[in-house]
């Protein structure tokens, strides 16, 4: 009676509720899957499935590309090829003569670019605009004018039959006059700078700057500069200078050059283009 008890499994067998008995070597059966299988067992130890290779399967050769399939081979290709691929011919290196043949036409290319530059310049030097002329027939004369000056126009009133300017800086005027004696143009030049020192200048204080004899382009006469000079503060100090020349005819010409402010650069233009008439 004892050992029936003792050798009594509980629950009994045919209770449905009872679990199942344990797997051959002491672990629980391996769960049913979703699918209706089984699981498949953890490796010894515990640590999860085991591998495939374990399990039976079959574990790719090394060597071999993912996947486990093998190159159809090529009798054109040698063995690496059909692993590897194709090998590329490596880029041809430029010949060491070539390379220098290259280097010196650059550089003769260069020199001829720079002297053509030079002579492209120079030439250009050589080929500047000549200066404008003013001819004036009815004064007798005909001059070149600087830089930056320019012919205009005059108003018949004045008597003037040709005008100059550089701006309103500087101007130069001319125009004809009756015939004076050789004896009498100094006389006649300082008559004529009193006449448009008063039209022209209004100075508080004129003063003569210059008065001699001249010869312009084969021509005799007399030439006279003065400067005016004012009280206010608004006005600059101005020069005038007036000069007369004979002429082959008989006649006479009357240049007039005017610079409001007095300044160094537009006393040498009125004398350069005065000095120019011909």
């Amino acid at each position: 009676m004892d050992d029936q008890w003792t050798r009594r499994v509980w629950p009994p067998a045919d209770d449905a509720h009872a679990p199942a008995a344990s797997a051959p070597g002491g672990h629980p059966p391996a769960p049913e899957s979703a699918t209706g299988g089984h699981r498949p067992a953890p490796a010894p130890g515990g640590y999860g499935p085991a591998p495939e290779s374990a399990r039976g399967g079959h574990t790719p050769e090394p060597g071999l590309p993912p996947g486990g399939a093998v190159p159809t081979p090529d009798d054109d290709l040698p063995p690496s090829a059909v692993w590897y691929g194709t090998p590329v011919e490596p880029p041809r290196r430029i010949p060491r003569w070539l390379h220098r043949l290259l280097v010196a036409g650059a550089a003769v290319a260069v020199a001829a670019a720079v002297i053509g530059g030079a002579v492209f310049v120079i030439l250009n030097r050589g080929e500047a605009a000549p200066p404008t002329m003013v001819a004036d027939p009815l004064a007798g004369v005909s001059y070149s004018l600087p830089p930056e000056w320019s012919e205009g126009m005059v108003a018949p009133v004045t008597g003037f039959t040709s005008v100059a300017a550089r701006g309103d800086l500087a101007t130069v005027m001319a125009r004809p006059e009756v015939h004076v004696d050789p004896a009498d143009i100094a006389p006649a030049v300082r008559d004529l700078s009193d006449l448009y020192a008063k039209l022209l200048l209004h100075g508080d204080e004129v003063a003569v700057v210059d008065d001699r004899d001249v010869t312009i382009g084969g021509r005799s006469g007399h030439t006279r500069a003065v400067r005016a000079e004012y009280r206010d503060v608004v006005n600059q100090p101005a020069f005038m200078r007036v000069t007369l020349l004979t002429r082959p005819d008989g006649k006479s010409t009357v240049l007039l050059g005017l610079a409001h402010p007095d300044d160094p650069r537009s006393r040498a233009d009125i004398e350069t283009v005065m000095a120019g008439v011909h």
